[in-house]
């Protein structure tokens, strides 16, 4: 008997269609999946809770889990409402139906009313003690309301935002510090942002080449032909990858060989959220020239290369600093410079958020320096992008707050794969530290 589509799908990706078709904001109920797709409850919550961890849905608090419009990335420096309550631990009072929108700036009401107005936007937040004009102004102007201090709000004011959609929330917390906190949580992301991920750059399946295990050498052939490329994916009928077939593993198959008995069985994959920093050094560590991109059932997402990996790089270092990591701060505060005989040296003062809970620099903090020292020693000779593969540290004497230190990488050894640095730490006349690493240098194939 032929398999109808719906047929040829798992119970799974089912569940996960129906969710996906819903309209944003329908309540999800693991029963009511149950019953409308025909699965039992457990199967129901297991891909429900796939469908949260995708973006798909959300369970928020007093309403349950919903269908949710999923977040773009470019919109990952913007808070939600819904986050917002979490982050002042707050009490939704009013507009529960807005959670999900997002906010794009906040507003402190610390002046007259009328000069409030002229910094209230529609999907801004006004944060602002037990003053009802301003909720109710700023709920007519199309922004949510946080009220600080612990205080409510009048019944006509709740109603206003339940007609509105827009959340007004309480908090205990004072002005100054849900400021801080949103704040902080908005820079948080900002870094997040900065981070590239394999979704990011990734081909998706539907624009990807690929064969089913059940074709032939001559159809590698003929794709091979078709799309100039020499490596592919291989699926099963449920569109879950099973293998990777490349001109390697067909080099002597007859043309009416099957690809599920040449391929390469269970090739290594990452997910989707995987950092692109991550999976290039997959690719480097393993010699892989191209990955393919599952979910958790093995499904096919996508594909990226070393190309990819290369573009997308190269794009995130062009763009404007947006945040700033652990170590952006901790090199922040270290000079580049070049000592008599032209070796490039850094020369930096310990602070005491570098050191430990003894007084004394962190390892961390330490190791971080001399990878980072290391990095530019080498990108000074060859460009491109460079993984750590291995680093063997000798921490010789403690440093105490506020020594001046001088980071002093030596490259030693330097091929078209990779870059072998000596790195030490002085204080004064005295070695503290020393490190030998290698990286791996990511080069276009």
């Amino acid at each position: 008997m032929e398999l109808t589509p719906q047929e040829t799908i798992t119970k799974h990706e089912q569940i996960l269609r129906y969710i996906g078709a819903l309209a944003v904001g329908s309540k999800i109920s693991v029963r009511k999946i149950a019953k409308d797709v025909g699965v039992s409850e457990g199967t129901a919550y297991r891909a429900i809770k796939d469908a949260e961890a995708s973006g798909l849905v959300a369970t928020k608090e007093r309403i349950g889990t919903v269908r949710i419009e999923p977040k773009a990335r470019n919109n990952i420096d913007k808070l939600t409402f819904a986050e917002v309550v979490n982050i002042v631990d707050g009490a939704v009072l009013g507009g529960a139906e807005g959670l999900d929108k997002t906010l794009g700036k906040f507003v402190i009401g610390a002046m007259q009313l009328e000069a409030m107005v002229k910094y209230i936007d529609a999907g801004s937040l006004l944060i602002v003690g037990n003053r009802e004009r301003a909720h109710a102004t700023a709920l007519e102007l199309g922004a949510g309301v946080l009220i600080t201090g612990g205080f409510g709000a009048s019944p006509a004011v709740r109603k206003q935002a339940d007609e509105l959609a827009l959340p007004i929330i309480s908090s205990s917390y004072d002005t100054f510090t849900v400021a801080s906190l949103i704040n902080r949580a908005i820079y948080d992301r900002l870094i997040k942002k900065k981070i590239l991920l394999v979704e990011d750059i990734m081909t998706p399946s539907g624009e990807t080449d690929m064969l089913k295990g059940n074709m032939t050498v001559s159809d590698w052939n003929a794709t091979v032909e078709r799309t100039g490329h020499s490596r592919f994916p291989v699926v099963d009928e449920y569109h879950r990858l099973i293998g990777m077939v490349t001109s390697k593993d067909v080099v002597g198959a007859a043309p009416e060989e099957r690809i599920d008995k040449v391929m390469t069985k269970n090739p290594i994959t990452v997910g989707a959220r995987t950092s692109v920093a991550s999976a290039a050094h997959m690719m480097v560590w393993e010699g892989i020239e191209q990955l393919p991109v599952t979910d958790s059932a093995r499904k096919l997402l996508g594909i990226i290369s070393r190309q990819d990996v290369l573009k997308g790089m190269q794009f995130i270092q062009k763009q404007p600093q947006i945040g700033e990591t652990i170590e952006d701060l901790i090199l922040a505060s270290f000079e580049e410079e070049r000592e008599a005989d032209g070796r490039i040296a850094f020369r930096g003062t310990i602070t005491p958020q570098m050191t430990s809970s003894f007084g004394t620099v962190s390892e961390g903090v330490l190791t971080t320096l001399m990878s980072q020292a290391s990095f530019r020693a080498i990108k000074l000779v060859k460009k491109g992008d460079l993984v750590l593969d291995s680093m063997s540290t000798f921490f010789l004497k403690p440093l105490q707050i506020d020594n001046e230190i001088v980071i002093r990488p030596q490259l030693i050894e330097l091929s078209r794969k990779f870059g072998k640095v000596d790195v030490e730490v002085h204080h004064g006349a005295s070695l503290v530290a020393k490190a030998i690493l290698t990286a791996q240098l990511i080069d276009q194939m």
